[in-house]
């Protein structure tokens, strides 16, 4: 009997760095579906809880997903003289391996798979196209591909509209909102912004002293 999707279930996830204590017991859920926002002044430690969840930092608690989570970077993180498709096709590292990654052997499957990635996120007929000549926004998105490319059934957005402009901004979460219902995945991103936090997101979450609460 297959077991359901339990999409992100944390429970008393702490974390310490430097010394100083940075996430204390923070629980959260979020359902396959569901775009969480996350809201919190700078240093309250948001990157922190989405690195620990992703697996990138050391951390205490429970971590129940679905699948390893993917993490969007807040700035896309892409290779700039690499092309969109390229940068896609790193998510399929573990499946690829380094070394056919490095001398770029990819798989038809793969290759077919990550200009599918970008056509979910609005970029069909860019696959070819290098990074430092998109614009921020399709940077953004194949950040988005990308995080789609590594199959999770968790999608964590780590300030994604930070630098963009307001249209910019609504597009990718737009994207991220259209994703989670129309594949199911579990979407927890942070945001400075409140009103398009109040937009996007099924629910609003607040982090403060390293203790999350509903906002």
């Amino acid at each position: 009997m297959l077991k359901a999707d339990p999409g992100l279930v944390v429970r008393g996830l702490g974390a310490t760095l430097g010394g100083r204590a940075v996430l204390r017991d923070v629980a959260l859920d979020v359902a396959p579906g569901e775009v969480v926002a996350m809201t919190g002044a700078s240093g309250a430690g948001k990157t922190t809880l989405l690195r620990a969840i992703a697996g990138l930092l050391p951390a205490t608690g429970t971590i129940r997903a679905g699948g390893q989570p993917a993490l969007v970077f807040q700035q896309h993180a892409l290779a700039s003289r690499l092309t969109a498709r390229d940068n896609v096709l790193v998510g399929g590292l573990r499946r690829i391996g380094f070394w056919r990654a490095a001398l770029r052997l990819w798989p038809r499957r793969e290759l077919q798979e990550a200009e599918a990635c970008l056509d979910r996120v609005g970029l069909a007929g860019l696959g070819l196209r290098r990074a430092d000549r998109l614009s921020g926004g399709q940077r953004q998105r194949v950040a988005v591909a990308r995080a789609l490319h590594q199959r999770a059934r968790i999608l964590l957005a780590d300030e994604p509209v930070a630098s963009l402009d307001p249209a910019l901004a609504e597009g990718i979460l737009s994207l991220l909102r259209d994703l989670a219902r129309r594949d199911g995945l579990a979407v927890l991103v942070s945001l400075h912004q409140h009103d398009l936090a109040d937009r996007y997101a099924d629910r609003l979450l607040h982090l403060e002293d390293g203790c999350l609460r509903t906002a």
